[in-house]
């Protein structure tokens, strides 16, 4: 069985609550989330690429930017590696990304995770002022934008025309210190987007899906690695999930009384949240992530629940079920 990678998402303001309004204080609790993590042995921190919050919250809330974070966090951190999940390769030229992405690489002396998706917010396209095309224009633009940044990545001057994106003899330095270049995660859920996956990626990511989606995205991606001939063993595959977890089953139900709804119960929170949140005891959590260890999934993404109330999942997770997932 190969080796469970665990990265986490890094309070940022998509879906974790901060314990302060203060926007310095959210960011230092942030980087102090991201120093915990390193230091617990976590493998990688990552940012959501948004420009407000997810639709369930307010979206007035505070919300980071990716990659200006991600920069920040690279500076203090020597060991955490650093991602997204995933890039809006919507919100930025392929040239511009493939400077932005080389640049951080550099900063972080070969830690960058390049995670990248088609983007589905159509909220917040709308409101930057961004064209939200089709799905199918959206997930043409990624195949091209991908090629392009690779090319800038490894080429000393690079030219591209295609359909979406052109560049004329693009320079990019620095190159990334990793070679041939970083690794390539490309996130999402559609089928359209498989294709892009099987062509580029090094490793693809779905977001909150269940086993059974997991599973049946897995044979659909080696499905299109055959009809392009790519060994689809080369493509990593890995899940993003959220988790709350705690010491026993009241200290669940503690931590699920701070973060339901107010006329909800406990009850109804750990009923509504069975197939999208990673809930329960050590046992029950570890249970849960070895159904995807089943069909083939060791890196995951976590996405913990309640630190703003208490960072002792951090260390929980690490001591009491990342162990035995190996």
């Amino acid at each position: 069985m190969e080796s469970v990678q665990v990265g986490l998402t890094l309070p940022q303001g998509w879906l974790d609550e901060f314990p302060t309004d203060n926007p310095h204080e959210q960011f230092l609790f942030s980087k102090n989330v991201a120093l915990t993590a390193e230091k617990l042995g976590f493998d990688a921190g990552y940012v959501y690429d948004h420009f407000v919050s997810h639709p369930s919250n307010n979206r007035a809330e505070t919300l980071f930017e990716a990659y200006m974070l991600l920069s920040a966090v690279s500076a203090v951190t020597s060991k955490l590696r650093i991602g997204q999940v995933v890039t809006s390769n919507s919100f930025r030229h392929p040239s511009l990304l493939a400077k932005m992405t080389s640049t951080l690489d550099a900063i972080s002396n070969g830690r960058l995770e390049f995670g990248i998706g088609a983007g589905w917010f159509g909220y917040e396209y709308n409101s930057y002022g961004y064209k939200f095309d089709d799905l199918k224009t959206r997930v043409e633009q990624l195949d091209e934008s991908i090629t392009i940044i690779k090319k800038m990545w490894q080429n000393q001057k690079s030219s591209f025309k295609g359909k979406h994106y052109s560049i004329k003899n693009a320079i990019c330095n620095p190159k990334p210190i990793q070679r041939p270049h970083p690794p390539i995660m490309v996130g999402g859920a559609g089928k359209k987007l498989m294709k892009v996956a099987a062509k580029h990626a090094t490793r693809y990511n779905h977001p909150f899906g269940t086993p059974e989606i997991l599973e049946e995205k897995i044979k659909l991606l080696k499905e299109n690695c055959k009809l392009i001939k790519r060994d689809h063993k080369k493509i990593e595959n890995s899940v993003l999930l959220r988790i709350l977890v705690g010491k026993d089953s009241d200290d669940v139900k503690d931590i699920v009384s701070k973060l339901k709804k107010k006329n909800e119960s406990i009850a109804d929170f750990i009923i509504r949240s069975k197939d999208s949140i990673a809930l329960g005891t050590p046992d029950e959590v570890t249970n849960y992530l070895r159904q995807y260890q089943r069909i083939g999934i060791n890196y995951f993404i976590v996405n913990f629940i309640g630190l703003s109330k208490s960072l002792e999942m951090l260390s929980l997770f690490s001591r009491k079920v990342r162990p035995n997932l190996k």
